[in-house]
């Protein structure tokens, strides 16, 4: 069955999306969006690095996104706004990420697939390391659960019930690190920040629970990821960025029924 390119293009974009979702949630909660940006923006410099002294790519790009994730928590400590440390640093780790790779003259390199996604070249080995790092992201997301939530939602009854709000968004961005590195061949780094923050905020009006928001949100991730595959093969469009406006659609659904059904 895996020997089906379309097979492993759909279970890897439902894999992006059963990792992407419940974490995007947290996302949207602490209005982090451009914070999964920046990350996702290392990553490049991720690739570059790894191709230069020919290391593995996933724990380069792995790498370098926590690297990114720490240097925006340290600068916004110091007194620095944290749009202005996320705007400094994003695009600053990706243009640093695509000279390097100009500078890699005996290194070919499809660039295009990382900054948009090559979702149908995924292998079988891809298809390991995304439903690897899937599961390593629902595990850590179900077993911190109520300390996160609680940390997100008042981080000062967070520290009254014996939980380090700190500390648990250090669990977020090694979350957030590990979804930017299996989601870079799927989405490609310019389209991750969008899987994401969409499924989540199309979620948000038609949830009363947290719980039900995360579900919400992996079902319209889920659906997001066949139904651009499926019609980037009907309209012979770019496949990462066709998953991305499907899911923008149904954000606008969901906003127009969540207004219908507050009246």
């Amino acid at each position: 069955m895996l020997d089906d390119f379309l097979v492993r293009a759909a279970l890897a974009g439902l894999g992006v999306a059963i990792a992407a979702a419940p974490l995007g949630c947290f996302v949207v909660w602490r209005r982090m969006a451009y914070f999964g940006e920046a990350t996702a923006h290392a990553a490049i410099l991720g690739v570059a690095l790894a191709l230069a002294f020919s290391l593995p790519i996933l724990p380069s790009v792995l790498v370098a996104a926590l690297i990114m994730a720490t240097a925006v928590s340290a600068l916004t400590g110091r007194g620095y706004a944290m749009d202005t440390v996320l705007g400094v640093l994003a695009h600053s780790a990706l243009a640093a990420g695509l000279v390097a790779v100009a500078l890699l003259g005996n290194v070919r390199l499809d660039l295009m697939a990382f900054l948009f996604g090559d979702i149908l070249a995924v292998n079988t080995t891809d298809l390991l390391v995304i439903w690897g790092g899937a599961a390593a992201v629902l595990l850590l997301m179900f077993s911190r659960w109520p300390a996160l939530l609680m940390a997100t939602l008042s981080p000062d009854l967070a520290r009254a019930s014996g939980i380090n709000p700190r500390r648990e968004e250090l669990v977020l961005t090694l979350a957030l690190a590990i979804v930017v590195a299996v989601a870079i061949k799927v989405v490609g780094v310019l389209l991750i920040a969008a899987l994401l923050v969409i499924p989540a905020a199309a979620a948000r009006p038609l949830a009363r629970t947290p719980e039900t928001m995360a579900l919400g949100a992996i079902l319209i991730g889920a659906t997001s990821s066949l139904g651009g595959l499926w019609a980037a093969l009907m309209l012979d469009t770019p496949t990462g960025p066709t998953i991305v406006c499907i899911a923008a659609l149904i954000f606008l659904l969901s906003i127009a029924v969540g207004g219908i059904r507050n009246r």
